[in-house]
């Protein structure tokens, strides 16, 4: 078991820390470090999901580390992290979402996560990197006939969409919008408005 350090002055010292923050001691005594990454990475990207318009199951969203780690394990194995979930407005319009080692990806790790999706019918690909990913395999994505993006699980450790200061988004009507463009005096062609 690897144990964490963590600033006194960050976790509040003695394993206490400030209410609602989970401290090095709370993960060690409890659990791997390693599952407590997944399992907030993987409810951030559930989140992230639910927030795009996938069918995302309750039970994802609620699951509690201890609930995790009873069905994944403290060392999760990284196949069966791997996430599936379709568009709520088209049900074939569908995203995998698949958790990389941590050894560099390089081309031959792109061509072979290429080659497990060849028989699955999906529109979209994340995949959430534990190390760097080399130029090469980068430039391989570009060859994939879907839209794929890549997230650090360090970038998924925090859903910054849930933070207080973050505005709520949402989607203007077409009268919402002539009524924003009229307010602020902007053409529509020179202003990015979905």
């Amino acid at each position: 078991m690897a144990a964490v350090v963590l600033d006194d002055a960050v976790s509040g010292g003695g394993g206490g820390g400030r209410a609602g923050c989970m401290t090095s001691h709370d993960v060690v005594v409890g659990g791997s470090l390693e599952s407590y990454r997944y399992y907030v990475s993987r409810r951030t990207v559930m989140e992230m999901l639910s927030d795009r318009g996938y069918n995302v199951a309750d039970s994802d969203l609620t699951r509690s580390l201890t609930e995790f780690r009873t069905a994944f394990g403290q060392n999760p194995d990284l196949d069966r992290l791997t996430i599936c979930a379709s568009l709520r407005s088209n049900s074939k319009n569908k995203i995998m979402v698949i958790f990389c080692g941590t050894d560099e990806i390089r081309k031959a790790s792109v061509r072979a996560i290429y080659a497990n999706l060849l028989n699955k019918d999906i529109s979209s690909l994340m995949l959430v990197l534990q190390s760097k990913m080399n130029s090469y395999a980068r430039k391989e994505l570009e060859n994939y006939p879907y839209k794929v993006e890549t997230f650090h699980i360090s970038e998924l450790l925090v859903n910054v969409t849930k933070h207080v200061l973050q505005p709520k988004y949402e989607i203007l009507s077409a009268e919402e919008k002539k009524h924003l463009l009229r307010k602020y005096k902007l053409e529509d062609k020179k202003v990015t408005i979905c």
